[in-house]
Parts: structure tokens; C-alpha cells; sequence
């Protein structure tokens, strides 16, 4: 078969996969990140892949409790997680494992880790007290970036040591990572940059907005720690 042959199946299997509703887009989601087609997930929880197929793509579909019970056992999750029972809750309400194993981890995986995320919790210092808010950001060459608003709470951190957190928490497992990256942020002013960094760092802003300063964090130190079950 011919690369473009193949490029062309590629691109009608994705075409012909698109969850659809709440309970569709979490199965799908959830099972992309353990890398099983819809096929395998369906031998997994017992199930027909057409019958999956059908409750990822239409989002009136309802599936008893023991149906939901094995497909949440076949992704390895929960049932208030593929409902979305736990969407409004915080992270880490989970009970705690019998036997957990904390490991810190390497720079090179901590970098790793941190390019992988949109989005991370920057502490800032202001005149009243010390903030931590979200951001969405991206990685270019090592340095952390991200957009903000001229007087956003973010852009006081520009010319300051700051410290930026990226996690998953895993509420299923008991499990978990976090990174912690602590260096000096900067405005960024040369318009060449901005232009590049325009170019480069895909994510945009969830806020919204008129949001066109960019924010560079130079990290000189990256720290991490893993717990697994």
C-alpha cells in the first residue's frame, strides 16, 4: 500500500471515529490516553464495538450501570469519572493507596513532563500577598511561555524569581506526578520574539480577551516527584 493509500485510510478511520456529548468525548478520551483502539476497549468490557461506537458518537446514549461498570474497569477508571460525576471536584479526594512508592524524579523526565501540559499554576508576589493562579502555557527552547494582559496578575511577575507547578492527579489510582520549575520571568519586548513566539507557542489563553503579552520563565531550577501504586 502506498504511503498516500495509507495516509488516506488514516484520515478516514479519524473522520469516522467523533465522540460526540459528555459521556462519548470521555470514553474516547480516556481510552486515546491508554492507547487502545475501539475494538480492543470493546474486548476489553465484554461489549460489541459497534455498541461502543454507538455510545461514543451519540450523546443521547445511556448505558445501564453494569455496562458503565465494565467499561470503567476496561479504561481503568471510575464511573463518576467516564459520567463526569467528578468534573467539579477538586483533584486528589481519592483514598489514599496500601502501598504507595514516592519517587523523585530525574530533570531530563521533569522536562519532559512539563512540555507535555497546557496548562500550570504560576506563584506570584503582589503588593497585598503572594497569588498563585492558572495559566495555559507552552514550551519553546527550553523556556516556559505564556500570554497575558498588561496589569494581569501574571504579567507582575515579570522581572521577579517566580515559581511555576504543573501535576496530574489520578483520583481512580491514587495516584499521581507534580513538577516544580523556579526561575526568573520577563516580559518579552523584541517584536522579532513576539513574532516567533506568535508562531511557535500554540496555546492560546482560555480566558479570552485581548491578551497579547507574552511572558518568558528561564528556569534554573526543575524538581519533581512521582507517586505510583
Amino acid at each position: 500500500m502506498t504511503a498516500m493509500a495509507e495516509r488516506t485510510r488514516t484520515d478516514a478511520a479519524a473522520t469516522a471515529e467523533r465522540p460526540s456529548g459528555d459521556l462519548g468525548r470521555r470514553l474516547a478520551a480516556r481510552r486515546a490516553h491508554l492507547g487502545l483502539t475501539r475494538r480492543e476497549t470493546a474486548l476489553r468490557a465484554g461489549v460489541a464495538p459497534s455498541y461502543l461506537k454507538y455510545l461514543e458518537e451519540h450523546p443521547g446514549a445511556s448505558p445501564n450501570r453494569g455496562t458503565l461498570l465494565t467499561l470503567a474497569a476496561a479504561l481503568e477508571t471510575t464511573v463518576s469519572e467516564l459520567t463526569g460525576g467528578a468534573a467539579d471536584l477538586p483533584a486528589g479526594l481519592g483514598e489514599a493507596a496500601r502501598s504507595p512508592e514516592f519517587t523523585e524524579l530525574g530533570t531530563d523526565e521533569c522536562r519532559s513532563l512539563l512540555g507535555t501540559h497546557g496548562v500550570g499554576r504560576i506563584a506570584v508576589s503582589t503588593p497585598s500577598a503572594p497569588v498563585v493562579v492558572p495559566v495555559n502555557y507552552s514550551v519553546v527552547d527550553s523556556a516556559i511561555v505564556f500570554r497575558t494582559a498588561s496589569g494581569a496578575t501574571p504579567s507582575l511577575a515579570s522581572g521577579h524569581q517566580v515559581a511555576f507547578e504543573v501535576d496530574r492527579i489520578d483520583d481512580a489510582f491514587s495516584s499521581g506526578w507534580s513538577v516544580l520549575a523556579c526561575g526568573l520571568a520577563d516580559t518579552v519586548t523584541d517584536p522579532d520574539e513576539t513574532r516567533r513566539l506568535d508562531e511557535r507557542a500554540y496555546t492560546a489563553p482560555w480566558a479570552g480577551g485581548h491578551r497579547d503579552l507574552w511572558m518568558r520563565i528561564e528556569p534554573h531550577t526543575i524538581t519533581g516527584r512521582r507517586i505510583t501504586v
